[in-house]
């Protein structure tokens, strides 16, 4: 049962790291650069790039964290990996509530709101437009950006355990 415990922290890892990178980016650039420019070309922008992202390379980091650390969880405790479980299990919760669940309910509806909306061919009614949608949508991509953030840290974490090498099953008395 180890090596596919292993190959599945290794996988775990992977999602995790590429679904914090995702939402991270978006906080740390994407997000600042559209607000820097013509409210207008932001809401076209983000129409465009919100349209695209349904896409398979990133569903697998989407979709696929929740799932693949929650099996890395089950082989972990089926191994004898207590702790490394609970922390790969711990992961995949905190990803789907905070990650997945947060992204279908609040960002994705905000989303879709703005892909329905007439971009304004007035300045300032386009900047009230933006300024509406980017500050409440940023809040929510920041917290969906801690909660991926701790769901990368625990996998670290998962996996680390892992490698200490000391599954309950082959300690002795």
């Amino acid at each position: 049962m180890r090596p596919p415990v292993y190959v599945l922290a290794g996988l775990s890892l992977l999602l995790s790291g590429g679904i914090f990178g995702f939402f991270y980016a978006w906080v740390c650039s994407t997000m600042w650069g559209l607000d820097a420019i013509d409210p207008a070309v932001a809401i076209e922008a983000m129409k465009a790039m919100n349209a695209s992202v349904r896409n398979v390379v990133f569903a697998p980091a989407f979709f696929g964290t929740s799932p693949i650390l929650l099996v890395t969880a089950l082989l972990a405790a089926l191994s004898g990996f207590r702790g490394a479980a609970v922390a790969f299990a711990v992961a995949g919760v905190v990803y789907l509530v905070g990650g997945q669940i947060l992204t279908m309910s609040v960002n994705v509806p905000m989303n879709e709101a703005l892909a329905a909306t007439a971009t304004p061919p007035d300045v300032d009614a386009a900047r009230r437009v933006w300024q509406q949608y980017s500050q409440t949508w940023q809040f929510w991509n920041i917290v969906r950006t801690i909660a991926s953030g701790i769901c990368l840290l625990l996998t670290g974490l998962g996996l680390f355990l892992l490698a200490r090498g000391n599954p309950v099953a082959s300690r002795t008395a």
